[in-house]
Parts: structure tokens; sequence; C-alpha cells
């Protein structure tokens, strides 16, 4: 196989998993249920990915109450990089965490 037929598949399984990424967003989207939101993301996630996910998202908010990214890396057992991360996302003008985190989303009808 050469080169380019190598990233042609490649770019064709990258394009492929951005349309299922953007087709489980708009499933996500629809889902008004906690317990069954709860119950797909068990049957879609390990334990572990979960558990990723919640530390994730953990972090994410000791850092918008103002909690130093050590102090957090010792709570949590992460490293500096991953805390990093989200304190990029977090300052972002247009953050989704943030507004999230704000109460500016969803929008007020």
């Amino acid at each position: 196989m050469t080169t380019q037929q190598t990233e042609s598949q490649s770019n064709a399984l990258g394009k492929q998993y951005e349309q299922a990424f953007s087709e489980l967003c708009s499933l996500l989207a629809q889902i008004d249920d906690p317990a069954f939101m709860s119950d797909f993301m068990g049957c879609l996630f390990t334990v572990s990915e979960r558990r990723d996910f919640a530390k994730r998202w953990s972090l994410v908010k000791e850092l918008y109450a103002g909690t130093t990214q050590r102090e957090i890396a010792k709570k949590y057992n992460m490293s500096l990089c991953n805390i990093t991360r989200g304190s990029r996302e977090l300052k972002k003008e247009d953050s989704a965490f943030r507004r999230i985190l704000d109460g500016t989303y969803p929008p007020k009808k």
C-alpha cells in the first residue's frame, strides 16, 4: 500500500468518525431524561471512561471556583497537563464550559 493510499484511508476514516460524533451529539441533545441519559452513557462508555469524564468535569468546576491547578492535581491525582487543558478551555471567550457554569446556557426563552 502506498503512502497516498494510506493517507486517503485515514482521511476517509477521520470523516466517518466526525460524522459519527456529530450524530452522537445530535442524539444526546434530544435526551431529556437524566436516568435514560445515564443508562445510555453506561452502555456507550466503560467504567474507566465514565470515571475519566467525571474527573474532567470535576476539575473544570474546581478551576471555575478558583482552586489552583496544583491543588486540583493533588486532590484528583492528575497531571498538570490535563488540568491545563481544562483551564485553557475555560479561558476561551466562547467557552462552552464557562457558559454552562455561568448559567448562560441554555439560553432563556
